[in-house]
């Protein structure tokens, strides 16, 4: 890729091929969307990186996050979770995983998760031009918005930062800098 890409992803292999091929992808996808949330919420107080290495281990631990199959977990299952060193072994994250499932099929009973996600950006990705690290904001109103409404679900590890880093991974959001060549790649594959 010619140009600067963003820097927060450094060298490391596996973060750049995130960054020029995941990041700010609009996603669309019901699942695909509940399994980011899920990962970000395990992101908190990390780095993503962190997660990102973990990122498999997750989805067989996990199911591949099917939510229809994380929602039946028991207790069982949250001990095998806890014991498994692939992922990132927290309680309060794996129960509100399995408890965000149940939360994301009662949401599904009602209509699209994608749906309900992208309302909060008007159905179409926010395009912005930031020029360094320091003028992408940590949250926004949108986030805090979305926060709020995922929480009334029943949605948990769903604060404002949290969702605001799920609303820029799955192009909800573009926040590639300015003069990253990735930027221009991204905003093109924007629904209309």
């Amino acid at each position: 890729m010619d140009g600067a890409r963003c820097d927060w992803c450094g060298t490391d292999p596996l973060y750049v091929a995130y960054h020029d091929t995941e990041w700010g992808v609009p996603e669309y996808d019901d699942r695909a969307l509940y399994e980011k949330l899920m990962l970000d919420g395990f992101q908190a107080g990390l780095a993503w990186i962190t997660i990102l290495r973990k990122r498999e281990n997750f989805r067989a631990a996990f199911d591949g996050f099917a939510p229809e199959t994380v929602a039946r977990y028991t207790e069982a299952d949250v001990a095998r979770l806890l014991a498994d060193p692939g992922i990132v072994r927290h309680r309060g994250k794996i129960e509100a995983t399995i408890g965000n499932a149940r939360a994301w099929l009662a949401l599904m009973e009602r209509g699209s998760f994608s749906d309900f996600m992208w309302n909060f950006v008007d159905g179409t990705p926010v395009q912005n031009a930031p020029r360094t690290m320091a003028d992408v904001p940590a949250r926004t109103p949108a986030s805090e918005a979305l926060s709020k409404a995922l929480k009334k679900e029943g949605f948990r590890f769903c604060g404002p930062t949290i969702v605001y880093a799920v609303m820029q991974a799955c192009g909800l959001v573009n926040d590639h800098l300015a003069d990253c060549p990735r930027r221009a790649a991204v905003a093109a594959m924007a629904r209309r």
